[in-house]
């Protein structure tokens, strides 16, 4: 029984076509793409699944949606961050993965901005203030 586990671990491991990685803000999303027919696991789970929103689910599946390309399967690990920024990670892992396979598609994902990472993180607290840039208020009297 170990031994056939191992096997498929080891045929799984075979198929991978191409790895990519991507983050946002928090969040780390590490994509291995296999031959298949288009199903993208998330943790573990379908993404329809995984992400609440139509908007996220779209976000995720954009560099599919844009290249045309449905003979993927990705198995996705992603953690930390919200949803929303967990969906971008993906976009950009996926986007990634899809160049490391076929360097011909780079312009293609340039054109629609899915190679660019938006570094965009929180700004930090400061101390003798009551946020990032908000002051307390001022009394004069």
């Amino acid at each position: 029984m170990k031994d056939t586990k191992k096997a498929q671990k080891r045929d799984s491991k075979a198929k991978v076509v191409s790895h990519g990685v991507g983050r946002r803000k928090t969040a780390v999303a590490r994509v291995w793409l296999r031959r298949g027919k288009g199903d993208i696991l998330v943790n573990g789970k379908p993404y329809k699944e995984y992400f609440g929103t139509d908007f996220t689910r779209t976000i995720a599946y954009t560099p599919f949606h844009v290249m045309q390309v449905a003979n993927y399967d990705a198995e996705i690990n992603v953690c930390g961050g919200g949803e929303h920024s967990q969906a971008d990670a993906i976009k950009l892992g996926i986007a990634r993965a899809l160049v490391t396979h076929n360097p011909d598609i780079r312009p293609d994902l340039r054109k629609f901005r899915l190679l660019t990472v938006d570094s965009r993180v929180k700004e930090r607290k400061k101390y003798g203030q009551r946020g990032a840039r908000r002051k307390f208020q001022f009394v004069k009297r």
